[in-house]
């Protein structure tokens, strides 16, 4: 199974049938249809989206005329490969009269934690991080211009230097998203280069808009798109790509449009039939960097409950080398021991970061997680979990005692339960 930046390895008893729930086949005959085959290679991928647009001029066309373009792209905890498609967005530009020093690259880092100079190095490669500025996203206040607010409320703060750019691009991937329905499009936007303020209130919607992974229709993802009116981008550049980064297929144009298009294709991919509920799922976020924190792990414990009964056990392989992976998060965690009244608290008053709480407490309450990983075992005890020390005595035991349904899940960060229809 995948963990960290390698793997692990356990066996499995010969009466433990385990089924796997792989996302990327389409299940429609016997064998079912492999939706990861592409015959093309990333370069000729991009190539192709960037020629022929959704709904908009070319790049090089919109790029004439213009003074400054901001870049927007993925952190690190994202699968998605920037440093494929920047130098061709760049030449882009640059064959529409745009030079590199017009052109800032900025890494749409929500409340997430600013990546290191290694990191941006890694996220851009080393051609374009010697030929544009690339910066750290920041949602301080101070960094963010209020340029007005949604219809219903949403106060609108965008980094500066995107407000402040006459070209603006979003770039990113698009996968199943438990917020947002799917990821991609305007949400590089908000919450991507958004004030922490901006963020918290879009995500508060939570509370009370109703989201199904695979779909964008949902209140929380207009919302981010309303802030489009206030803020207009120019063009979107997003990706479909597996569990390695590679890249599966690409759309470029208009920012709602080209995204809707690979919205259709994506959910194919990522969202596999639910029917069976299991005693024991075995999953991993997929390794690095989907499993570099508990903040991002947890969206895989979201996802592996969903095929498990209630009253199962979901056994997590997650490294979590940066342990909690937000402030607000671990000071909830530690400071309200009481997890039931913690997440009274929070469904009173909505915290970001703290909220992931309120994503955990039906899980505990119905399941019995089991987390192997580098966490510290006080850690697991805080958050309801069973830390586990030595991984195959553990899974022996579960075993024994749950050997007719067994599933293994081992890209779990990508693979949903598709919604009955």
């Amino acid at each position: 199974m995948p963990y960290g930046k390698g793997e692990v390895t356990f066996h499995l008893p010969n009466q433990a049938r385990p089924d796997w729930l792989l996302y990327g086949r389409h299940q429609e005959g016997e064998d079912g249809q492999n939706l990861l085959l592409t015959e093309a290679s990333s370069g000729e991928l991009i190539k192709r989206a960037l020629r022929n647009p959704i709904g908009t001029l070319s790049l090089a066309e919109l790029a004439a005329e213009r003074e400054r373009a901001v870049i927007v792209i993925s952190d690190m905890t994202r699968l998605c490969p920037s440093h494929l498609f920047l130098e061709p967005l760049l030449n882009e530009l640059n064959a529409g009269g745009m030079p590199d020093s017009s052109v800032t690259v900025i890494v749409a880092l929500g409340i997430h934690r600013k990546q290191t100079e290694d990191e941006l190095r890694a996220l851009v490669g080393d051609r374009v991080f010697h030929r544009v500025r690339v910066v750290n996203h920041s949602p301080a206040e101070e960094d963010c211009i209020p340029v007005g607010t949604t219809s219903i409320g949403t106060p609108i703060e965008i980094n500066r230097l995107v407000v402040e750019a006459d070209l603006r691009i979003l770039t990113g991937n698009i996968e199943p998203h438990r917020l947002a329905g799917m990821s991609g499009g305007a949400k590089a936007l908000l919450p991507g280069v958004a004030s922490r303020r901006c963020i918290e209130a879009n995500h508060a919607l939570s509370q009370s808009a109703q989201t199904v992974p695979g779909s964008p229709d949902n209140q929380i993802r207009r919302d981010m798109e309303e802030a489009l009116s206030l803020v207009p981008v120019h063009f979107l550049f997003n990706v479909i790509c597996n569990h390695k980064k590679e890249m599966i297929a690409a759309f470029a144009g208009d920012v709602i449009n080209a995204h809707r298009a690979g919205v259709l294709h994506a959910k194919k991919i990522f969202c596999i039939p639910s029917d069976k509920k299991y005693d024991l799922v075995i999953a991993s976020p997929g390794g690095h960097p989907k499993d570099i924190q508990l903040y991002q792990a947890l969206k895989t414990l979201q996802n592996a409950s969903a095929f498990t009964r209630k009253g199962g056990t979901i056994l997590l392989i997650a490294r979590c080398e940066e342990i909690y992976g937000d402030d607000t998060f671990q000071y909830w965690v530690e400071n309200f021991p009481d997890r039931e009244q913690a997440v009274q608290k929070l469904e009173k008053s909505f915290v970001l970061g703290a909220h992931k709480l309120t994503y955990l407490n039906p899980i505990i309450q119905n399941h019995r997680v089991c987390l192997y990983s580098s966490v510290p075992p006080e850690v697991c005890e805080r958050l309801g979990f069973l830390p586990v020390p030595d991984l195959q005595s553990t899974l022996d035991k579960l075993i024994s005692s749950h050997s007719d349904t067994v599933a293994i899940l081992p890209y779990g960060a990508i693979t949903f339960a598709r919604e009955a229809p």
